[in-house]
């Protein structure tokens, strides 16, 4: 079973796991920690603090250089994750039936389909959950919050597809007539006017 970070509840399989991850959250007395000015959130080191601020200011320094989307991201690792949507890479493959994924998160929530597993309990309740999020929804635990209005969400896809009604984004874009769309649902909704040439009613 994982154990849990009592500090910011982010759940490992081992102790040794749990011991190289509360380095992290150290307080070494003579080492400076880096403040956000925002929100008053310490950092250990200045990278991360500055990973951190592009929360706050919607920096996204990271392009994609392909011919088609042009989207920027704000972490490197997403952006490596968002080129394989172009290159079809799927890297992580299930063991039991070969299916293959994008993200390690992913086959690592697809491996529980096979294995029954339900890693996230209910410290209340003793309940057992096939994934975080659903843990939360259970606690009612809403650990992401908007840096714009402080509205809290359980699960960190909420707050983004949230932070859109802040900023306008609309990054879903139909690959027919351009159209925009700042959910997927409505992007799927409007492919379907381009198959039998009516518009959804709102």
């Amino acid at each position: 079973m994982p154990i849990q970070c009592d500090i910011c509840r982010k759940h490992v399989a081992t102790r040794g796991q749990l011991a190289n991850h509360m380095k992290v959250h150290a307080v070494d007395k003579d080492k400076h920690l880096f403040d956000c000015s925002v929100c008053s959130k310490t950092f250990p080191t200045s990278a991360r603090l500055t990973k951190h601020l592009r929360a706050h200011t919607g920096e996204k320094p990271f392009e994609c250089t392909c011919a088609v989307c042009n989207k920027n991201f704000s972490e490197s690792g997403s952006l490596r994750t968002h080129l394989r949507t172009h290159t079809g890479e799927k890297p992580f493959e299930c063991t039991v039936c070969n299916k293959n994924f994008r993200q390690l998160s992913n086959l690592r929530r697809h491996l529980r389909t096979h294995t029954g597993g339900k890693p996230f309990e209910c410290t209340v309740c003793n309940k057992n959950f096939s994934e975080s999020g659903s843990l939360r929804t259970h606690t009612g635990e809403k650990p992401f919050e908007c840096s714009v209005c402080n509205k809290n969400f359980s699960q960190h896809s909420n707050l983004s597809r949230h932070l859109r009604t802040h900023t306008g984004e609309k990054p879903f874009e139909c690959t027919v007539c351009n159209k925009k769309f700042s959910e997927s649902g409505n992007l799927r909704e409007h492919l379907r006017t381009h198959t039998t040439g009516k518009e959804p009613v709102d």
